[in-house]
């Protein structure tokens, strides 16, 4: 396989995609004998028939849409990495594409990406709220905030913070429900909460299921935390949320301060080969001043 040469494939590439000796010599500026000559020669060095010869021109054989197969694979590869490589070289404007989940895209990244757009007026993002993990490797997405580490290799990685799944109710509802001061008291009480079968994280499913053996007196189920969220707010029960959201809705008061799930840890990823672009590195450490943010104000508040 060492014969097979970066110069022969990138002349079979244009040949294939031309479907004839003489367009591809044009566009390569090679004489059409000079073409005919490299195809001729990754033949021998494949042992191997590329192209049938037509009088219309040349038609790939099997083993020719094979290897087209792979260059159009290389070809549209080093299109990206090239677009990368200018990429990391411009100033903060473009497309970016950050991908987080449901609860916290929409209750803690997008009320805060104000802070960001100011800085960068021009930056393009696309906020892909979804639990399901994209394949940033394979530009799905060129970010994630996940709530758990990313498994994937090329990535590099960065723990953020840690929440916990927490009971939330507002003053208005505590004052006209029964007092709650166990969990065995959830039994006169509504639960509002995510299906332990929908997507989540399993440390907030494995939180649920543990509430759920006090048999709550009424269920409210909701596939997503901005539902639970909205619920909760309206005064219609106890809900299960992130501990990120009260943050912003301090109306709402903790109830069973000793419950919580296990901890969820968030990590922020991108490929290895977004190293240097700078939409990315703007991005991350808008995030990373946020949280830094929020580390003080809990100090604040507790201290």
């Amino acid at each position: 396989m060492a014969s097979m040469d970066w110069d022969k494939l990138r002349i079979f590439h244009a040949v294939a995609d031309a479907g004839s000796l003489t367009h591809a010599g044009d566009s390569l500026h090679l004489s059409q004998s000079a073409v005919s000559r490299q195809i001729r020669a990754l033949e021998e060095s494949l042992n191997t028939t590329l192209f049938h010869r037509h009088a219309r021109g040349l038609i790939l054989t099997e083993q020719g849409e094979l290897l087209f197969d792979a260059t159009r694979a290389m070809a549209k590869r080093l299109d990206t990495a090239a677009a990368r490589i200018r990429d990391s070289e411009e100033e903060v404007f473009g497309d970016l594409r950050v991908t987080t989940t449901m609860g916290f895209g929409s209750l803690w990244l997008a009320p805060r990406l104000a802070a960001l757009y100011e800085q960068y007026p021009h930056l393009k993002i696309d906020l892909i709220l979804d639990e399901r993990v994209l394949d940033l490797p394979m530009r799905e997405a060129d970010l994630a905030i996940r709530m758990k580490e990313p498994s994937q290799a090329d990535l590099i990685r960065k723990r953020l913070m840690t929440v916990h799944m927490r009971l939330y109710a507002t003053p208005q509802y505590l004052e006209k429900a029964d007092p709650i001061d166990r969990l065995s008291d959830l039994s006169r009480h509504r639960l509002i909460c995510q299906r332990t079968t929908s997507a989540q994280v399993s440390a907030g499913a494995t939180f649920v299921q543990h509430l759920m053996t006090h048999d709550p007196a009424s269920l409210l189920n909701i596939n997503n935390y901005f539902g639970v969220l909205q619920a909760v707010l309206n005064h219609l029960g106890v809900g299960v949320l992130p501990d990120y959201v009260i943050e912003d809705f301090p109306s709402i008061v903790r109830v069973l301060p000793d419950e919580q799930s296990a901890e969820i840890p968030v990590f922020l990823a991108y490929p290895e080969e977004l190293r240097q672009s700078k939409r990315v590195a703007a991005f991350r450490d808008f995030v990373t001043e946020e949280i830094f943010a929020r580390r003080q104000r809990l100090r604040d508040t507790q201290g």
